[in-house]
């Protein structure tokens, strides 16, 4: 079985377009071949709930994207593909995390915050149309990663809080009722590849100058025609450098045709010509695609046949992982009395890891006793993976205290973390 899974949500709300292509889609579907990895990929539908009121706008843009990621190659056989709603274990993890994380973590929330923050601003009241969808939101984003016990997390930058409130959440789950989640990692995505829009702006829905990704071939050969230039002649030298027509070439060309493009900016060519060049490159790439889509557009059923079996996959895992839940939390056939000492012992909490971020933006972790007394607290790392490695470290042999240069907490010896460190490999 791979040794590393990887959980990637798939937002359903919109239209793809040329931009997610090649930032997210293109890159999630070669990440997904990768060996020793188990990928999981599925459609937010509960989360799209949030933004958007109009039914028949949640199931078109759900068939959509489902036929945008098989269509772009996504391979249902070699990952786990499937629709959110369609596993019913998640609203019921949603809820058992629910009951261990504080209020005041989600207080703290981006999301959050900045609805409050725009309401204070207007002198509104400060939850003002907020809903408690936008509010619990990464508590069912934590139910998502955690469900699967996915080791990695591709997120950018401004998604790295909600990984470490998953965090936060399995630890205080752990502590309570024993180890049963994996603490995920955000696989930070440093690289991003972003495509200007027809207007020279970043191409995004909001601008409203976005290229479907599977617009038919005439509608993307008129909207390519659309993209903004300047009003250099043919014959005269044009520059690539901030040029929105030859960055989008650039995402789609080999480095030799990207040569010969600049070459030709070089060499004074009609943005008409280049505005072909770029259609036919466009198109070379998404036309057999796009036959594909609209294939699936056309029978929508064996997209709804393939999200199902993936949800099957996706419930061989979560139903067993669930019922093992419920037992920890005390849900169990009233015919199966534990005996005193059983029940007593499942509700024995261990000693656990607490990973955080502190206002200067570096990485913490804490290490307490199962009474809740520090043992170990860590210097600041740059990135939570660091952090992350430490505990490992540690987990596997207490002797890496000394290699990583940390001291026992005031009150605390080595002997007494040695100790706490061996009663989580016994339950393990």
């Amino acid at each position: 079985m791979p040794s590393i899974r990887v959980l990637t949500g798939i937002t359903t709300s919109g239209t793809p377009h040329l931009g997610n292509y090649v930032g997210a889609i293109r890159p999630a579907i070669a990440a997904s071949r990768t060996s020793g990895v188990e990928s999981f990929y599925f459609l937010a539908d509960y989360h799209a709930l949030i933004k958007i009121d109009e039914p028949a706008r949640i199931q078109r843009s759900t068939l959509e994207i489902a036929a945008t990621w098989i269509a772009a190659g996504l391979d249902p056989e070699r990952v786990t593909f499937y629709r959110q709603s369609d596993i019913p274990e998640i609203p019921e993890l949603t809820w058992f995390l629910t009951c261990v994380c504080g209020k005041g973590l989600l207080n703290r929330a981006h999301a959050y915050k900045a609805s409050v923050d725009k309401n204070n601003a207007a002198n509104l009241d400060p939850d003002a149309d907020v809903t408690a969808g936008l509010f619990m939101y990464p508590v069912l984003m934590a139910a998502d990663i955690l469900m699967f016990n996915a080791h990695r997390v591709p997120v950018g930058r401004d998604q790295i809080q909600h990984i470490e409130m998953a965090r936060d959440m399995a630890a205080s789950f752990n502590h309570r009722y024993g180890e049963h989640f994996v603490l995920p990692e955000a696989d930070i995505e440093e690289t991003v590849a972003t495509l200007p829009g027809l207007d020279g702006r970043k191409m995004s829905k909001s601008y409203d100058n976005t290229i479907p990704l599977f617009a038919p071939r005439e509608q993307l050969k008129k909207l390519i025609a659309g993209i903004k230039t300047d009003s250099r002649a043919p014959g005269e030298p044009k520059d690539t450098e901030g040029s929105a027509l030859f960055q989008i070439y650039q995402a789609f060309a080999t480095p030799d045709e990207t040569v010969a493009l600049r070459q030709a900016y070089a060499d004074g060519i009609a943005w008409a010509e280049a505005k072909q060049v770029l259609f036919e490159r466009i198109d070379h790439e998404i036309a057999p695609m796009r036959e594909t889509y609209e294939a699936l557009m056309r029978h929508p059923e064996r997209l709804e046949d393939l999200l199902r079996a993936g949800a099957a996959k996706a419930r061989a895992i979560a139903t067993p992982f669930t019922a093992k839940l419920r037992h920890a939390v005390g849900l169990r056939d009233l015919r199966a009395q534990d005996g005193g000492k059983q029940a007593k012992a499942a509700k024995v909490a261990l000693p656990s890891f607490k990973q955080y971020r502190e206002s200067d933006g570096q990485f913490y972790f804490k290490f307490v006793d199962a009474q809740g007394r520090l043992l170990l607290q860590s210097a600041g790392y740059a990135s939570p993976k660091d952090a992350g490695q430490a505990i490992r470290a540690l987990q596997q042999d207490a002797g890496a205290l000394a290699g990583l240069q940390l001291a026992p907490a005031e009150g605390a010896s080595r002997e007494d973390i040695a100790h706490a460190l061996q009663l989580l490999r016994d339950a393990a």
